[in-house]
C-alpha cells in the first residue's frame, strides 16, 4: 500500500516538474483575423479576432497556428496574421497602473477590463511592466492580466 502511494506521489511530482519546464508562447494578432476550426481557409469560420489581442500558441505548423484566445477557445489562424509583439489583456473590472511595482506607488493611469496593453518587461515579484499605446507605462499585478 505504501509503495503504491509512493509511486503515485513520484509520478505526480515528475509530471509537475516536467510541465513547469515547458515554455508557454504568447503572440498578438497583427490585424483583424478570421479564426478557423481547421488549419485551412476552407475550414469553418468560427469568429473574428481583433488586432492586438494576445493569443497562446498551442501548435505551430508551416502556414497555420493553433491558438488559445483569452476566453479559452481553441482555433486556427494564418501564421502571417500573428505579430512578434506581445500584448496583455486586462482581466479585472478596473485597476490602476502604478508608477512602481508596489501597491503603495502612485497610479500613472487607470485601465479597464479587456483593455489591451503592450508587454514592456518580464514579470518580477508578481508585477509586470506594461505600456499604453499612447506611451504611458507602469506596473500591474500579474493576476490582473492575461497573456503571460
Amino acid at each position: 500500500m505504501i509503495t503504491r502511494h509512493l509511486r503515485l506521489a513520484i509520478a505526480v511530482a515528475l509530471s509537475l516538474a516536467s510541465s513547469a519546464g515547458l515554455a508557454i508562447e504568447f503572440r498578438s494578432v497583427a490585424t483583424p483575423a478570421i479564426l478557423y476550426d481547421t488549419p485551412s481557409d476552407k475550414g469553418r469560420k468560427l469568429s473574428i479576432i481583433l488586432a492586438g489581442t494576445p493569443v497562446e500558441v498551442v501548435v505551430a505548423l508551416d502556414k497555420w497556428v493553433k491558438v488559445r484566445d483569452p476566453a479559452g477557445a481553441l482555433s486556427w489562424i494564418d501564421r502571417q496574421l500573428l505579430a512578434e509583439r506581445r500584448t496583455l489583456l486586462v482581466t479585472v473590472a478596473q485597476t490602476p497602473v502604478r508608477q512602481q511595482a508596489d501597491e503603495s506607488s502612485s497610479p500613472v493611469f487607470t485601465t479597464v477590463k479587456d483593455a489591451v496593453l503592450d508587454f514592456a518587461e518580464p514579470p518580477e515579484n508578481g508585477w509586470v511592466k506594461v505600456r499604453h499605446r499612447d506611451g504611458a507605462s507602469g506596473y500591474l499585478r500579474v493576476n490582473e492580466v492575461w497573456g503571460l
